[in-house]
């Protein structure tokens, strides 16, 4: 079973970026910790904070995987061509968020993914990945 995560922009900077929010564990350092607890998965990894290049990866990555992990970071909130994406792959989507979007500003409320995906996580943090990832494998 192939499963991608792919991350949208700023989360190259967990770890560094306001702790407080997104904590002090890098996206790497918790991609080793997801590979171990499924290793029965080819967990696959992107990060990009080009919104063409997150469509870009969808749409590879859209018709051969069985699941697609999506952090899509600020672009949740502004990018209709991402949802679009979403709409035209058959893999299913499980859309992430490590804070809780909705207790943050207004126009976080706003997701251009929601609608999309299989289902969405907000605001458990880092293990979001994991329950995704586990919902995924169920699925099968």
């Amino acid at each position: 079973m192939k499963i991608a995560i792919i991350n949208g922009p700023n989360l190259n900077l967990l770890g560094k970026r306001e702790p407080g929010i997104y904590g002090n564990q890098s996206f790497d350092q918790y991609f080793s910790e997801l590979q171990s607890k499924f290793p029965e998965v080819e967990l696959s990894y992107f990060q990009s904070n080009v919104e063409g290049k997150l469509i870009n990866e969808l749409q590879k990555l859209g018709f051969d995987y069985q699941g697609i992990v999506l952090n899509p970071g600020g672009y949740t909130h502004t990018s209709v061509a991402i949802g679009d994406a979403i709409a035209a792959i058959k893999t299913p989507v499980v859309e992430v968020h490590i804070s809780n979007v909705h207790a943050r500003e207004d126009f976080r409320k706003l997701s251009h993914v929601s609608a999309k995906a299989a289902g969405s996580i907000i605001g458990l943090g880092l293990k979001g990945y994991e329950l995704a990832v586990s919902w995924l494998i169920d699925q099968q």
